[in-house]
C-alpha cells in the first residue's frame, strides 16, 4: 500500500535524523592511544569536543591547546621523555624552564601575565604522572579546566598547578613527593575538593592575586618534606598544610589537615597559614571554617596583616596568635 505524503515525510525525516546521529557519533568516537603511540600526535589531530583514551606507559610532555578536549587515562602512566617536546608549555630557550607532564595552555605573556586567549573546557583524568621537573598537571591561561582522579608523585615543583586561569576544578587527585601538592597563582573562581595531599613540603599554596577559590573536603596531611630555598623563586619550605600568601577571598572549609610539621628550616609552617610577604601585600577576606586541624606546628597561623580574615568553628588546639581556635 503506498505511503501517504505525510507518512513519507515523517519516514524521510526519521532516516535523515538517524544518519545525522550516526555521523555525529562516529565523528566523536574516542581516539585510542596505546603503548608506543604518541599522545601529542593524537592531541594535535583532535577536534574540539573530542575524547582521547590513553593506555599504557608513555614518556612524553603533552600540551593541550584545543578547546573542549578530554584526555582520559585508563591505567596510563606518564614519565619524562629523554628530550622534551617544544610547545606552548615548554620553551628550552628559557633558563631553568621546567617540564610539565600534561598541560592545558592558552596564550599568555609570562612576563606581564596578560592572557590573550584561554583554552576552554579541557579535562585531564585518570593518569599517574611521575618524575617531571615541573608539575604533573598544569593549567595555564585556561578556562573551565577539570583535573580529576590523577595520581602525581615525585614531580619536583609540584603535583597540580593553575595559573592565570578561570574556573578550574581540581577534584579527587592524589599528590605527593613534591615541593607543592597543589599550587594556585593568579587564578580565580576555582574549586579544590576531595584531594589527598601528603608528603610534600607544602600541601597547597594559594598565592599572588589568586581569588575566590574554595578548598573543601581535602585530606592534607604529613607534609613534612624539606625544600631548601631557591634564590629569587621560593623560600625554605617544610611543614605547611595550606598556605594563603598575598591572596584574598578564599574559603577553606571541611578539610582534614593533620601532622604538618617542619622537617627542617621553613619560612612558613602550620596547618593553615594566612600571611603576606615582607614589604608585600597582606592576605585579606579569607574564611577558614569548620576544618579539623590537629597535630600541626601550629594548627593555625595568621601574621596579623590584612582585613576580614575569619577563623571560625575549627577543631584545633594551637594557634599564633593565641585564640584563633
Amino acid at each position: 500500500m503506498p505511503r501517504s505524503p505525510r507518512s513519507l515525510v515523517v519516514f524521510l525525516a526519521t532516516v535523515l535524523a538517524l544518519l545525522a546521529w550516526t555521523s555525529t557519533a562516529q565523528a566523536h568516537r574516542p581516539a585510542v592511544v596505546g603503548p608506543g603511540d604518541s599522545i601529542q600526535a593524537a592531541v594535535d589531530a583532535a577536534e574540539p569536543g573530542d575524547t582521547i583514551l590513553v593506555f599504557g606507559t608513555h614518556r612524553e610532555n603533552v600540551a593541550i591547546e584545543t578547546d573542549g578536549l578530554t584526555l582520559r587515562g585508563v591505567g596510563a602512566v606518564i614519565r619524562p621523555p629523554a628530550t622534551p617536546a617544544v610547545h606552548g608549555c615548554f620553551d628550552p630557550t628559557q633558563v631553568g624552564e621546567a617540564v610539565h607532564g600534561i598541560c592545558a595552555v592558552g596564550e599568555v605573556d609570562f612576563v606581564t601575565g596578560e592572557v590573550s586567549r584561554y583554552v576552554e573546557g579541557v579535562t585531564v583524568s585518570g593518569f599517574a604522572i611521575r618524575g617531571f621537573s615541573g608539575f604533573g598537571v598544569a593549567a595555564t591561561a585556561a578556562s573551565r579546566t577539570l583535573i580529576k582522579d590523577n595520581v602525581t608523585s615525585n614531580n619536583r615543583d609540584g603535583g597540580i598547578f593553575a595559573a592565570q586561569s578561570l574556573d578550574t576544578r581540581i577534584l579527587a587527585n592524589r599528590a605527593s613527593g613534591s615541593r607543592f601538592g597543589i599550587l594556585i597563582s593568579g587564578a580565580a573562581r576555582g574549586v579544590v575538593a576531595g584531594n589527598s595531599l601528603h608528603d610534600n613540603c607544602v600541601g597547597a599554596l594559594v598565592f599572588a592575586a589568586a581569588a575566590e577559590y574554595r578548598l573543601a573536603a581535602n585530606r592534607i596531611h604529613r607534609n613534612t618534606r624539606v625544600c631548601p630555598p631557591v634564590p629569587d623563586e621560593w623560600p625554605a619550605l617544610s611543614g605547611a598544610g595550606v598556605l594563603l600568601v598575598e591572596t584574598s577571598s578564599h574559603t577553606i572549609v571541611a578539610n582534614l589537615i593533620t601532622g604538618n610539621v617542619p622537617g627542617g628550616d621553613s619560612d612558613f609552617t602550620g596547618g593553615v597559614v594566612v600571611a603576606g610577604l615582607p614589604g608585600g601585600v597582606s592576605s585579606s577576606d579569607n574564611l577558614v571554617k569548620g576544618n579539623v586541624i590537629l597535630r600541626n606546628d601550629p594548627d593555625l597561623f595568621w601574621d596579623g596583616g590584612g582585613t576580614g580574615n575569619v577563623f571560625r568553628h575549627n577543631l584545633c588546639r594551637t594557634s599564633l596568635p593565641p585564640g584563633l581556635c
